[in-house]
């Protein structure tokens, strides 16, 4: 039980910590569209984004997949920054209209997991399980994650149904804030060739 503590730990830390402002973005401007009601289309949406982030960072950890961090540490920010462009583009918010998001997700999810190969390589001890190492991580990003999205559906409730802000407007001015930091990012990070 103590890696599974350790390993949950580890994934909590990966979001819930102020070095983490580029997961804490993506799920952001990923949760923005929704409201409180569409929790469980959320859950959904961030556990494919979970699933991403985990096949590749499988994938990273075992060496099969080999990609230059630098780059990898740039394209994060701009997974937020196309995300951020997907809001502002959105006219309705119904279900048909929204389910790019599970794409994004997904997609997304898999280059946010090849960040995080190389510091889980080093901690993995040879002794501990893998699998159990990987559900743990996973689970702590998941829970982690889910705590974001609540509190971004708070905020969204509160704007729009008690300070009866439009939908879209909320979604623009949060996507918008969210793009501006992660172009900054991006522009930090720019891979040196």
């Amino acid at each position: 039980m103590n890696d599974f503590t350790f390993y949950f730990s580890i994934g909590w830390q990966h979001i819930i910590n102020a070095e983490a402002l580029d997961h804490i973005f993506f799920i952001t401007v990923l949760a923005a569209i929704y409201m409180l009601k569409d929790w469980r289309s959320v859950l959904i949406l961030v556990t494919a984004f979970t699933v991403g982030h985990t096949i590749t960072l499988i994938l990273s950890t075992k060496r099969i997949v080999e990609v230059n961090e630098h780059w990898i540490e740039f394209l994060i920010p701009c997974t937020i920054v196309l995300t951020a462009l997907s809001n502002f583009f959105q006219k309705s918010f119904t279900t048909k209209a929204i389910r790019i998001n599970y794409f994004l997700a997904l997609f997304f999810g898999l280059i946010h997991g090849l960040a995080f190969a190389n510091t889980l390589r080093m901690i993995l001890a040879p002794e501990q399980s893998f699998a159990l190492s990987m559900f743990s991580f996973s689970m702590g990003l998941e829970t982690g994650q889910i705590l974001i999205v609540f509190i971004i559906l708070l905020l969204s409730q509160f704007f729009i149904g008690i300070l009866k802000i439009k939908r879209r407007d909320w979604v623009i001015f949060l996507s918008a804030i969210v793009f501006g930091l992660a172009m900054q990012m991006a522009i930090q990070r720019w891979p040196a060739l």
